[in-house]
């Protein structure tokens, strides 16, 4: 093992982190990188870097005095019981709680609505430190059998295995090494996706290609499995099956981003037999999606921006797939469609106006039937259910309006509270307030800001400025009861719907990718220049957060103007522009962000923002709090592991620039605890950073 030392720094003692001479040459560039030893997450040397600067991390934390009472005030916001939609399966209905502090909510189910719950499966009895989750629940059409999915530490890895659902037990079948992934039941089995067997000691960090459909029979070992689809000339395709709810359809999705293609082909085939060939209605992977609504009459109802960048719903007739034939049923209209489901012979459509949903009822032949009103602008989801279902559930929330669950009575189009959070805290005590400023360009972005109503504006706020920017996903206002807590210490919170994601539809992700990502960054730096113009708070007072795409943009407007920003918490990022790609499921973000070996025009647009390659000698920093975890198998760890190091060797101002690494956690928290020991740091080392004292 390399000792790791420590060096001296203006405050602090960071770890000395080991450097080598791994040089490489990107069209005539030759760009070093020192730190790759610490892509190895699983060496000794790593090991021991990891727990030398989670020391020096905690031992800073520690000595914050009101650390625990920003814990224990979290646990108090979140100690009330939580749940989930029900969703119908036969005569019953299924449905998760959590408690309060529970680490993973528990699985129940009714017989009827009004049934007595009976406990299906409980999580937190899957590991003893909770860290295993629930990542996948399939019940068969008759209920007999379930398909339970768990990941380890909150790793995209999952495990499957079967259990009959009249005894409770757990069969013998084992399913491992499925990703990227449900499970679809026809008949006696189910379909799902899985990689070939990783190289042992590298499952977390291993490049993952030949993604292949498998058909499991229920009774049977996983070598016995039919393999129903895999595409060998194309490594980096995701292949997933699903059935439509009669079990008599069967679809192939393939997408392949691989190759810088956003889009998805399907194929269908009408059989029982698990390799049985598929009929292409959409052959090849290009620009537009398409997604399966509902089957009718034999003609496949389809969601897609093909034509419509803004998304429409189509009718093809698998007989005669050719666009030509395509019959539009609801037309691409001026906002973004978000979804569409169907339900008790009703099409659920959702678009989007201004970062806030709006729902509509229509038949299966375009008619609108009426709109369904939401009580306050925020977010709608589910809606999602059988043809014969007489009644569709969905959950309305907003930044003050805990997450409610309305049931919605198909014959009578009414809709009726089910279940209601009961948060203890005021929703009238807050405010919330939408405003459209100006980016660099003169673009106006929309932004979210929630505070105590009463504040004024004093320039000294404590503000959390937060984005995400990227893979067309919209930032969309919901509730966190932890947010509650930065609120009631006078924080203000700020959610900067800036170019990247689907606010605005393809237009406004397609402003932010690939070439156009510095519109994402000059959108958010514009978000924190008019928070201090408008006095709201000042630069001192001024934290921004991010998590994955949103840990690059906090990495990158750091480097770009780092005193526009009193504190910063890069959360799990894609730090490493150039090598992303390499790792995992990386080549799968080529289509957002573009391939550094692909031509020196796409190197040179990553290496300019790159928030590993761009930190600079003489920069004053803002105190900078990393997160990552062991178990990331998503954005690997080693991307902050390199960014952290090269950040401390950089900057040698006073401010803290440190590194916080989980463990048995991934990509998000593993459990709920740890959820919420990440947070109370995160608040702690953000009042310490801006001199305040938060009064509980």
């Amino acid at each position: 093992m390399v000792p790791v030392c420590l060096g001296a720094n203006a405050q602090y003692s960071y770890p000395t982190t080991r450097k080598v001479d791994t040089v490489d040459t990107y069209f005539g560039t030759k760009v070093p990188d020192p730190y790759r030893w610490l892509e190895d997450d699983r060496s000794a040397d790593t090991k021991a870097w990891v727990e030398a600067e989670n020391k020096v991390t905690f031992g800073y934390l520690d000595q914050i005095p009101y650390r625990k009472p920003w814990l224990q005030r979290l646990e108090e916001l979140n100690n009330y019981p939580k749940y989930t939609t029900p969703s119908r399966n036969n005569e019953y209905y299924y449905f998760s709680k959590n408690d309060g502090l529970q680490n993973q909510s528990v699985l129940y189910r009714t017989k009827g609505l009004t049934g007595t719950p009976e406990l299906v499966l409980d999580p937190n009895k899957f590991s003893a430190g909770g860290t295993t989750s629930l990542a996948a629940f399939s019940l068969s059409k008759d209920g007999h059998y379930a398909v339970i999915g768990t990941s380890e530490g909150g790793s995209d890895w999952r495990t499957f295995k079967v259990r009959d659902m009249t005894t409770g037990k757990d069969l013998a079948d084992l399913i491992q090494w499925a990703k990227v992934t449900g499970a679809s039941w026809q008949g006696d089995g189910f379909y799902y996706s899985r990689y070939p067997t990783p190289e042992k000691g590298k499952e977390l960090s291993t490049k993952n290609e030949n993604h292949q459909v498998y058909y499991h029979k229920v009774g049977t070992q996983q070598a016995q499995d039919v393999l129903a689809y895999q595409d060998h000339a194309n490594p980096q395709r995701f292949h997933q099956v699903f059935c439509s709810e009669d079990q008599e359809y069967v679809f192939l999705t393939i997408s392949d981003r691989g190759k810088g293609k956003d889009g998805n082909a399907v194929w269908y085939r009408k059989s029982r037999q698990p390799d049985a060939p598929f009929t292409p209605i959409i052959k090849e992977p290009g620009d537009f999606n398409y997604g399966l609504v509902e089957v009718v009459d034999g003609k496949f109802l389809m969601e897609t921006n093909d034509g419509a960048q803004n998304s429409r719903v189509v009718l093809i007739d698998p007989a005669n797939p050719a666009p030509a034939n395509w019959k539009t049923i609801l037309p691409e209209k001026p906002e973004p469609l978000v979804s569409v489901s169907s339900a008790g012979g009703k099409l659920f459509v959702v678009y989007k106006k201004d970062v806030t949903d709006r729902v509509y009822a229509y038949d299966f032949g375009g008619k609108l039937l009426h709109e369904i009103e939401m009580p306050s602008l925020g977010t709608v989801s589910g809606f999602g259910g059988e043809k014969d279902g007489k009644v569709v559930f969905y959950t309305f929330t907003s930044f003050t309006y805990p997450p409610t669950q309305y049931m919605y009575d198909v014959a009578t189009g009414k809709s009726s509270i089910y279940r209601k959070a009961e948060v203890k805290f005021d929703p009238a005590a807050y405010e919330t307030k939408q405003v459209f400023y100006p980016s660099k360009d003169g673009t106006k972005i929309p932004m979210f800001i929630v505070y105590k109503k009463g504040m004024k504006l004093t320039g000294k706020n404590p503000t959390l400025l937060y984005a995400y920017g990227g893979f067309n996903i919209s930032s969309n206002p919901g509730f966190s009861p932890s947010r509650i807590a930065w609120l009631e210490q006078g924080g203000v919170y700020c959610l900067a719907n800036i170019r990247g994601g689907s606010e605005y539809g393809e237009k406004w992700h397609e402003a932010g990718m690939r070439f156009k990502k510095q519109n994402v960054f000059d959108d958010f730096i514009a978000a924190g220049e008019y928070l201090v113009k408008n006095k709201y708070t000042s630069s001192k007072y001024l934290a921004i957060q991010g998590g994955s795409n949103g840990g690059l943009l906090v990495g990158a407007v750091i480097n770009q103007r780092p005193e526009l920003f009193g504190v910063a918490i890069p959360q799990v990022g894609v730090m490493d522009m150039l090598r992303y790609q390499r790792f995992t499921i990386g080549w799968n973000w080529i289509a957002e962000y573009g391939n550094a070996t692909a031509s020196e025009a796409e190197f040179k647009n990553l290496y300019g923002y790159s928030p590993m390659h761009n930190i600079r000698n003489g920069l004053n920093y803002p105190a900078t709090l990393v997160t990552t975890a062991d178990h990331d198998d998503r954005v690997v760890p080693a991307h902050s592991f390199k960014y952290a190091a090269t950040l401390q060797e950089y900057y040698k101002g006073k401010n803290p620039v440190m590194i916080r690494i989980e463990t048995q956690s991934g990509h998000g928290a593993s459990n709920l605890r740890k959820n919420l020991e990440v947070t109370a740091d995160i608040y702690a080392f953000i009042f310490k950073n801006m001199g305040l004292e938060p009064k509980f």
